[in-house]
């Protein structure tokens, strides 16, 4: 059988999230083994791939830690080469300042398959979304994009005079760029706009003229950033333009193809009304593998999802007391199980040791939460009780069965990290409770560059913890990050609200974060989204003052 063929395609991701992918791009996406991209792609975008898709940051931003530009050229080659499905995703357009050139031309060298496909550029897109036009029948018949990056290559005296520049890439030599200008005779009271971060929600715009701009934009952190000079500047002021709307999901997006458009319609008509998250960014702790449907319900209400696993699932250091348990399931008369990570990893352990669900015939099950109730009926099995209230204390106040002496129960849990209140009280009940490792949880050792960005640049609006574990992970990983870069962590959250799913996960929030800003009634996933769409919806309610 002949080794599958590799392949790289080089995808443009367009300025923002998903509304502004091409439907090729999407299609690569999807179908990619590799996926190796820059720092500003949009972690709508990312979503996109499968689980199983490996997943590669080569940074690739302007004064930030970045992979040198060959290493990524044989980054390419490599996967390449192993036969992989290689997409290798850029921001804006592939070949505007992309230094596609280079990896092509190394793709091509070494005999790999590679193909170029556009995307929109922050070039027109930016503008747009600000309400500027680049061309007009009165003040401008047109245009050239010139990089700012090193201002004193460009021959000033060719393009100064031309009716409306674009510059990307320049807010960093703003004075330079300005100063040339100016000594070519350009008048001081030339209109200028900056455009931060066009086609994101946290988009800001800056309007000036060449004397006047720089005052404005002190303090600020303006990269990435689109700058406009020229008279076109002055027509903001009286063009109202609506950005797009963020597509509802991802898997919204995955579905949509050229013969089957109505949904894309359909989600870039919302309107904010029904998007009452819409403007909003929300931070994800969750682990990546338990993040999806509840990252696309806060999509759906109109919020710019980004994800920070803060913690790994991962099978337990030993397995071996989990198999004497599933070796002697006879002897139990209670399964107990507290989470959907339990339930599937104990009935994928119980498969693998040659078992089905035959084998617990004879058992009672008791679980905690909906969301447990739920993933053991995916599986094939019904609980036989669910407390009343979602947490373990609940459990074991309302257990079925009155008489605890002696009664042997198994309860296959977290390794380390999980609160033992429950096995306490089953046993000070005098109940044979017998405890199995059959995952664990642990920290995840790094923040992605977008991410990272959107912390440091307070654009965080919510911050959602579903559990103590996340917290601590989170807060360790923020302050390791803060420390190699000689900053305060806290100060990247300090305007950020806290979601907490219920009280064990906020009394860690008010410890480790000295705050808890909205807390969910109903102490699942769907009681914490609502508890923060009830508070976007009646902004005027003092979430810092809940009773």
């Amino acid at each position: 059988m002949s080794k599958q063929q590799g392949k790289v395609d080089i995808v443009g991701a367009g300025p923002g999230g998903l509304a502004y992918l091409t439907l090729a791009g999407k299609s690569l996406i999807v179908q990619a083994e590799v996926l190796i991209y820059d720092a500003l792609i949009h972690s709508e975008i990312l979503t996109l791939a499968t689980e199983d898709c490996v997943r590669l940051s080569v940074g690739k931003r302007g004064g930030q830690p970045s992979t040198p530009q060959d290493q990524i050229n044989q980054l390419l080659v490599e996967q390449c080469q192993q036969g992989k499905r290689v997409v290798r995703l850029k921001c804006g357009d592939p070949f505007i300042f992309g230094r596609t050139a280079a990896e092509l031309q190394m793709l091509k060298r070494h005999g790999c398959a590679a193909q170029v496909w556009p995307g929109l550029s922050s070039v027109f897109t930016a503008p747009l979304l600000a309400g500027i036009p680049l061309t007009d029948a009165r003040l401008s018949g047109s245009f050239v994009v010139i990089s700012g990056h090193a201002p004193d290559l460009i021959n000033w005296s060719a393009v100064a005079h031309i009716e409306t520049l674009v510059i990307l890439m320049g807010t960093q030599t703003l004075s330079t760029i300005i100063e040339q200008l100016l000594r070519q005779g350009q008048d001081p009271a030339r209109p200028i706009a900056i455009i931060r971060r066009g086609g994101w929600p946290q988009q800001q715009v800056w309007v000036g003229t060449l004397a006047t701009i720089e005052p404005q934009i002190q303090g600020e952190v303006l990269s990435p950033a689109v700058i406009v000079v020229g008279e076109v500047v002055t027509l903001r002021s009286s063009l109202e333009v609506a950005a797009p709307s963020h597509l509802q999901s991802a898997e919204d997006f995955k579905r949509v193809s050229p013969a089957n458009d109505v949904l894309l319609s359909r989600s870039l008509s919302m309107t904010d009304a029904n998007r009452p998250l819409a403007g909003k960014t929300v931070l994800v702790t969750r682990s990546a593998s338990q993040a999806k449907g509840f990252c696309d319900r806060i999509s759906t209400a109109g919020a710019t999802v980004l994800e920070m696993p803060a913690i790994e699932i991962v099978p337990p250091s030993d397995w071996s007391e989990l198999d004497d348990a599933i070796a002697t399931l006879e002897k139990f008369h209670w399964l107990i199980l507290t989470s959907a990570n339990g339930v599937n990893y104990f009935l994928d352990r119980l498969i693998e040791n040659g078992k089905d669900l035959r084998s617990l015939s004879h058992l009672k099950i008791a679980v905690v939460g909906r969301k447990t109730a739920t993933t053991l009926k995916e599986r094939g099995l019904q609980a036989d009780f669910i407390p009343p209230s979602f947490v373990a204390d609940s459990l074991v106040e309302h257990f079925p069965q009155q008489d605890l002496r002696d009664l042997p129960m198994l309860f296959p849990r977290v390794e380390t990290g999980g609160r033992d209140v429950l096995v306490a009280q089953f046993k000070a009940q005098g109940a044979d409770i017998t405890e199995a490792p059959a995952y664990q949880s642990q920290c995840t050792r790094s923040i992605s560059p977008s991410v990272l960005e959107a912390l440091q640049t307070r654009s965080v609006d919510v911050i959602t913890f579903a559990s103590s574990k996340t917290v601590q992970c989170f807060c360790q990983l923020l302050q390791h990050t803060a420390t190699a870069a000689g900053q305060n962590w806290l100060q990247w959250i300090q305007q950020a609200q806290i979601a907490s799913i219920g009280p064990q996960t906020s009394a860690t929030c008010e410890q480790l974060l000295g705050r808890v800003d909205v807390e969910a009634s109903e102490y699942t996933l769907e009681g914490l989204i609502q508890s923060i769409l009830d508070h976007c919806i009646k902004p005027e309610a003092n979430i810092l003052n809940k009773e």
